[in-house]
């Protein structure tokens, strides 16, 4: 009888699953010998609590192919309708370059970056933010951007409340053109009520008499009208209230920016600037603002600093992230951005420059020109003084839509007599003439209608400013120059396709292509968020999917996948607990507990939900502290809205006692919150949902393979047990907003889109179909297995600052050099720019303890790496050493002067006591292969000292230092 290989075994549908995981069986065996165990169920049970572990396995299909599973997603994508959509409201058709398509969006060496916390190498993404950063200062007449936040309305929200803090006026109240784009009045709704602001919605005229401390205007308004608003900035600036301005980059390259009439804020979207609809996001949002907020501008900031040769090099700014030093008081959560959508937004201004952009811009006005023209001359009624966008009345509109959607178009919906038309990058000559043809308007010779059309645009109203006169927006214009300069500035960078990111709670895995490739297709990017439900069949399919595999994953019940970060879906989550408390007559609970570990958006957004916050203690072994959250929670009684905790604990430990905490939370009449940032350590092995949580946010950008792009795109679903499902935030629907929620408690909505960031949610849906159940838990018990290696491997060297059950830590581990720092002057910030010179990105560095290195390594870095870093941190060690030994001087020596560039190493004159090869080559193996920092180390007091935020003038360019500074005096 003949020998041969079954041919379900020669199938391999698993194959994914060891592509995915980096270590093999035998690297496994190997790894599980060096921790003491002899299996992975041996060592998970060594580490998991008993009283969580899942009972069953994942009720989830077996794993796909790559092929099948790409043929699944393609048939569900099949099912979406890409009409030419005309709808607007802040969403527009754009051209994306396809060489930004290809080399950003596409690019691993983008996507896969972390966020620039790590200045010396990250210079590359930061010159692309600080374009952006330019871009939005010269567009928008203002003095400072930050680089970019969540969506046009959650950046609304956090104008208001930057508004709040900094106005003059002590007025509760804030006025909201009434003519703002829906999505933006739901979402400040759902912001202000907690906050004790009172929203008021009203004509520009009636904000003139209004007493408020902010008033936000939209401009051009959402129906297309470009209004005169100096009089009105006048009025509020004489109340001492501040001008916040929601308006449209493409717009502004023709009518005057919002800084040249009184504008204090200026916030909007870059969507139509190369981003695709991608049914609402990701899209990269902004704000600008005077200098003097500056310091209270939520979100990120891209500054530039000298380093330490004295060249200029840039860095995040001014540590705008607020809720890390406020906390409880912060006023904002934002924690994230939207980072490779920025870039991919500033790519397209330094593509296109200042007259691409005004031709582009003229070109959509004088086809929405036109189309007015032809559609008056037809006796149809169309608003005057316009951009890009028709506002058409007295018309059946229900007759009108139907007669579009035959013709594949989209319009949108106002009421029963009117309706809108936003013309784009995108519209097209045959699509006016079409346009037109649905009104019964002809144009038989467009061009001569355009020869005896004007222009729209209000005559007082007309840019004359000068923008985007930085080199780099007038250099890069054909398409070798672009594909250069953005290979240039990947080079600087360090990213997961160079090398492992071994970041503590940050969960940088791998973002595998196949899961990747469905993010660009025309039927997932091509779809506007406010498409009629009909067409976006496929979207439903996958999101339902989605959803029910989230659901299986934490046991829960219910997920809303709207929040477009991890903080918003704190937010949402905490929203959904106040709401169900103020439901069942108990909106009298407020205190909200939190350990003094936790990440500092937690209790930010508990703040922003108008809980009060009451730190709890976590004891010498890293657990929260039981004893003090039975303390609290009696102490409070009936005020005990909830607690916020992580779990694995931020110190990288499973806690024994979570169900114990669950129960006396939930006897005091309270709701447990568990932050999800570390569900990288539970899936397949634990269940929040099934322990006692209520409620939890998840980051799909960490345990499920969204990539994390420089510091966004993010996904932060909320996902919650059955009695506070109701309480999930809102929907918008197509004519406006449909209420999921029931009751006095009903939460609004918390981003602009019904789903969030969409189009990037076929990745996770991806990841987990190509995993399956088995896989899932495999990688989970990897993660735990490749941090235990590490934390063994280097215990003789370094101590681990917190373990668990049996000495063991979660998926990640802390480095505790606070002794070395005692003993050698050595800083954990030393070893973070040491680790530079071997190639590595640092760990999370000083947090949750300062003095401490987080190292998280995940299922995905193979033996290989683990031990490639594992020996960079030996050698480190060794240099320690040789201080402590006197071999090395205390200040003279490569720790303190890492990292080495490449123009030091190789400079004629060498003038350290240490050898240019230890500085260059610390280990043979990277003579082999090598990554040189661009800039050395930078001075991060000289940034703040010396704010700058814009591209670096061009003497700079040249070596003159001395040109920043003079820039900085100016």
């Amino acid at each position: 009888m003949s020998q041969h290989t079954p041919l379900r075994a020669l199938e391999h549908h698993d194959a994914f699953i060891e592509r995915h995981i980096g270590p093999n069986e035998a690297e496994i065996a190997h790894m599980l010998g060096v921790v003491g165990y002899d299996s992975l169920e041996a060592m998970t049970d060594a580490i998991v609590p008993a009283s969580i572990k899942s009972p069953a396995p994942l009720a989830l299909p077996e794993a796909l192919s790559e092929e099948e599973a790409l043929a699944r997603i393609r048939a569900i994508a099949d099912r979406n309708q890409v009409l030419r959509s005309f709808i607007g409201q802040g969403y527009y058709g754009t051209h994306t370059p396809k060489v930004i398509l290809r080399n950003i969006l596409e690019n691993p060496a983008w996507y896969t970056a972390y966020t620039p916390y790590q200045a010396e190498i990250s210079q590359g993404r930061m010159e692309a933010l600080i374009n952006f950063q330019t871009m939005i200062a010269d567009l928008t007449g203002m003095e400072i951007a930050n680089a970019s936040l969540l969506d046009e309305a959650t950046a609304a929200a956090e104008a208001m409340t930057l508004a709040k803090r900094s106005a003059r006026s002590k007025s509760d109240v804030f006025f909201v053109h009434d003519a703002v784009h829906p999505q933006t009045l739901e979402v400040l709704r759902t912001r202000a009520e907690p906050m004790g602001i009172v929203l008021r919605v009203g004509t520009p005229e009636e904000a003139l008499e209004a007493d408020s401390f902010g008033v936000l205007l939209q401009y051009p308004d959402t129906f297309g009208h470009v209004g005169d608003h100096k009089a009105l900035a006048e009025a509020v600036h004489a109340r001492g209230g501040l001008v916040a301005v929601a308006t449209d980059l493409l717009a502004l390259t023709l009518i005057a920016a919002p800084g040249e009439w009184g504008a204090d804020i200026v916030v909007g979207n870059s969507q139509r600037f190369g981003v695709p609809f991608g049914f609402g996001g990701p899209h990269a949002a902004f704000m600008a603002c005077r200098d003097a907020f500056k310091r209270s501008m939520p979100g990120r900031l891209i500054g530039v600093s000298i380093d330490a040769a004295g060249n200029p090099a840039y860095r995040l700014t001014l540590q705008t992230r607020e809720q890390h030093i406020r906390r409880e008081k912060a006023t904002s959560n934002i924690c994230t951005a939207q980072v490779l959508l920025a870039v991919m937004a500033s790519m397209y201004a330094v593509y296109h420059g200042p007259e691409g952009l005004t031709r582009i811009a003229r070109r959509t006005h004088r086809l929405a020109a036109v189309l007015a023209a032809a559609l008056r001359r037809a006796g149809v009624a169309v608003a005057g003084g316009f951009f890009d966008t028709l506002h058409v009345t007295g018309i059946d509109a229900a007759t009108l839509h139907e007669k579009a959607r035959v013709a594949g178009i989209n319009l949108r919906h106002i009421d029963a007599t009117s309706l809108g038309i936003s013309l784009d990058e995108t519209s097209t000559r045959e699509d006016v003439t079409a346009l037109a043809g649905l009104f019964g308007a002809r144009i038989d010779n467009l061009d001569a209608l355009d020869l005896d059309t004007p222009d729209a645009l209000p005559a007082n109203l007309r840019r004359t400013s000068a923008f985007l006169q930085h080199p780099v927006f007038n250099t890069h214009h054909s398409e070798h120059e672009l594909l250069r300069y953005m290979r240039a500035l990947a080079d600087k960078d360090l990213a997961m396709d160079r090398t492992m990111i071994p970041l503590g709670s940050c969960t940088m895995k791998l973002n595998a292509t196949a899961e990747m490739i469905p993010v660009t297709w025309p039927q997932f990017a091509g779809i506007h968020p406010l498409a009629p439900a009909a067409q976006a069949q496929g979207y439903r399919e996958l999101i339902d999917g989605l959803e029910a595999m989230l659901v299986e994953c934490t046991g829960y019940d219910a997920v809303s996948l709207q929040p477009n970060s991890g903080a918003q879906g704190e937010y949402a989550g905490l929203l959904a607990i106040r709401a169900y408390h103020r439901a069942r007559g108990e909106g009298h609970r407020d205190i909200c507990l939190i350990p003094d570990s936790a990440h500092g958006t937690n209790p930010a957004s508990a703040q922003m939900c108008g809980m009060t916050v009451v730190v709890t203690k976590t004891d010498g072994n890293g657990n929260v502290d039981v004893e003090d959250i039975r303390r609290n929670a009696e102490k409070y009684g009936d005020r005990l809205a909830a607690i916020m905790m992580t779990y694995p604990s931020t110190h990288g430990v499973f806690e024994e006692e979570v169900v114990e905490i669950c129960e006396i939370i939930h006897r005091h009449g309270g709701q447990v919150y568990t932050d999800g940032a570390n569900m990288n350590a539970l899936v397949g092995v634990a269940k929040p949902g099934k322990w006692g949580s209520d409620v939890s946010h998840l980051n799909l950008h960490k345990t499920f393979c969204i990539p994390h792009g420089g510091g966004g795109p993010g996904v932060g679903p909320c996902a919650v047990k059955a009695h506070l499902a109701p309480f999930l935030p809102r929907a918008l629907g197509e004519h406006g907003v449909r209420t999921q929620g029931v009751g006095e408690g009903e939460v609004g909505m918390v981003s602009a889109a019904t789903f969030g960031s969409a189009s990037i949610l076929p990745i996770s849906w991806m990841y987990i179909t190509l995993m399956g159940a088995a896989g899932l838990r495999r990688a989970t018990q990897v993660a735990l297995l490749n941090a235990n290696y590490i934390a063994r491997r280097l215990a003789p060297h370094f101590d681990t600052l917190y373990t668990g059950r049996n000495g063991l830590v979660a998926h990640e581990c802390i480095l505790d050099l606070r002794p070395i720092k005692d003993a050698t002057g050595i800083s954990a910030e030393d070893v973070a720019k040491r680790l530079i010179d071997f190639g590595f990105h640092a760990p999370t560095l000083s947090f949750p303890v300062a003095g401490t290195l987080m190292v998280e390594p995940t299922e995905s870095e193979s033996l290989h790496e683990l031990d490639r870093f594992i020996d960079a941190m030996i050698q480190i060690r060794d240099e320690i050493r040789a201080i402590e030994d006197g071999r090395l001087d205390r200040e003279d020596n490569p720790l303190k002067h890492a990292p080495h560039t490449a123009v030091q190493v190789s400079a004629g004159e060498w003038t350290h006591a240490y050898p240019r090869e230890l500085a260059a080559f610390p280990l043979p193996s990277l003579k082999q292969q090598k990554y040189w920092p661009p800039v050395a180390r930078v001075d991060n007091v000289h940034g703040d000292k010396n704010v700058f935020c814009s591209c670096i003038p061009v003497e700079a360019f040249a070596g003159d230092a001395e040109a920043v500074g003079e820039a900085n005096a100016t």
